[in-house]
């Protein structure tokens, strides 16, 4: 959706838990920190989320869920909400992309995409 009352934009950065992987075992532990930003004018709880999670050799995990590690934030005009989580690949490189189901306070229902991001063990990708 292109109105501008619901615009949410969604900051990514990863991380490699090296400490909780198991190479030999094909287990590569990943945290990725969100923030999500309503830069729109209307305030939006989000309801739920939607992951689309393809390790290094293509097999897809989908994974759907109310709202985000137990809360369902409302978010508002120009505020931020940031948190934490985190995946496990099979694979030394993958990636993550999504959307979060948003329900605005005038009633509209609508998706705020998460663009594709890296999951990458560091000196995997060259």
């Amino acid at each position: 959706m292109t109105d501008p009352r619901y615009r949410i934009d969604v900051d990514v950065t990863t991380r490699y838990l090296a400490e909780q992987s198991e190479p030999e075992q094909n287990r590569f532990a990943f945290a990725y920190k969100i923030t999500i930003t309503n830069n729109g004018t209307v305030s939006a709880q989000l309801l739920s989320r939607h992951w689309i999670i393809t390790d290094g050799d293509g097999k897809v995990q989908e994974v759907r869920g109310a709202g985000v590690v137990g809360e369902q934030p409302v978010i508002a005009p120009g505020a931020s909400h940031s948190y934490t989580s985190g995946t496990l690949l099979a694979s030394r490189v993958g990636s993550m992309q999504g959307s979060y189901q948003m329900l605005a306070d005038d009633g509209q229902s609508f998706d705020a995409e998460i663009a594709p991001f890296r999951l990458a063990v560091p000196g995997a990708l060259h």
